[in-house]
């Protein structure tokens, strides 16, 4: 692969993240092709070919263009969904699985290209059953957890492990008067309960009682694990409460955070836990595509550094002690 092949940056006009590693890619003199997979097929081309090596051909922007065969990395953030306006509902159902399936299958089979992370990875992770189970067998604890539509199976598991909380099992975006909402983790009763529970699956688990929470994340070989102090249960409700440190991570952690990685082909983690009062971390959850640029500022931890030498394909080097990320060692 030609060392000038570019990055593709696969994401939605609004994302700041995003806006960041492509100017430090910039400024390391890498080629950048960004696109939102939504912008297609109005303002995005693709003519690609099978053969012998995979998919050649061409990818092409209003402004840039890209041969396949020549994609260094592929950074998966947050595309827009595909949209056909000017289609009947049947036509439109149509071009967006010819879509998803073209312009998808062609974007997750380029040859010799490293993607952070495969975007049908991501959405393997994504199942809240999946990632709890893949947890537990890559030796995390695993708060006493039940998936179920069953209201009498709810109240039993609320009665036996409480205090419990509810957690959606996806977070879909959802407006109230034009406002986005999304619903949050509460904690919740057994007479709470009723017969609305029969109407789809939920997830309830015990609520640990926490000191603390820690977000890890993981970009390609290196960790960066950060202490999130506050008094809130969830602290997505309330960024300005929060206070952060770095911590060093309890042993085995580490190589439990690689090999859940492994389990589901990723080299981007972004993991929550809850401390609770012994020090014990419980794993919450893991977001392949989790935020983590603002921990940045908050704590010196060099992860643009790191995301933009993951992306690159820059060989590793050694670091010194002083922040810069620790190394997840593999297991054997």
């Amino acid at each position: 692969m030609s060392d000038l092949g570019p990055v593709l940056v696969v994401t939605n006009l609004d994302d700041p993240t995003a806006d960041v590693v492509i100017s430090e890619l910039h400024d390391r003199g890498v080629p950048v092709v960004r696109f939102d997979s939504g912008d297609f097929p109005h303002a995005l081309s693709v003519t690609a070919t099978i053969t012998s090596n995979g998919v050649g051909g061409t990818l092409s922007t209003p402004s840039r263009a890209a041969d396949l065969t020549q994609v260094r990395s592929l950074y998966y953030r947050r595309p827009s969904g595909f949209t056909f306006p000017h289609l009947d509902e049947q036509d439109a159902r149509f071009a967006v699985a010819q879509a998803r399936y073209g312009l998808g299958g062609v974007l997750a089979s380029l040859p010799g290209c490293l993607y952070v992370n495969h975007p049908h990875r991501i959405g393997d992770a994504e199942f809240k059953p999946s990632g709890l189970a893949a947890a537990a067998a890559a030796g995390f604890h695993v708060p006493p957890t039940v998936i179920t539509s069953d209201p009498d199976a709810a109240r039993s598991f609320i009665k036996q492990h409480a205090p419990v909380i509810y957690k959606p099992l996806s977070a879909p975006l959802y407006r109230i008067d034009g406002v986005s909402c999304t619903v949050e983790v509460a904690e919740v009763a057994a007479d709470d309960i009723d017969e609305a529970v029969s109407g789809t699956a939920h997830l309830f688990q015990q609520r640990i009682e926490k000191t603390a929470d820690v977000r890890v994340t993981i970009i390609g070989d290196r960790v960066f694990p950060v202490r999130i102090d506050s008094d809130l249960l969830d602290w997505r409700t309330d960024y300005s409460r929060l206070r952060y440190s770095v911590v060093s991570p309890p042993p085995g952690i580490v190589d439990a955070l690689h090999a859940y990685l492994a389990r589901f082909g990723l080299v981007f983690g972004a993991f929550d836990f809850a401390i609770d009062r012994e020090g014990q971390w419980w794993f919450l959850e893991c977001n392949p595509s989790g935020q983590w640029y603002w921990l940045e500022p908050e704590t010196g931890s060099p992860m643009l550094e790191a995301m933009a030498d993951l992306l690159e394909r820059k060989p590793p080097q050694r670091r010194g002690r002083g922040g810069g990320g620790m190394r997840a060692r593999r297991r054997r």
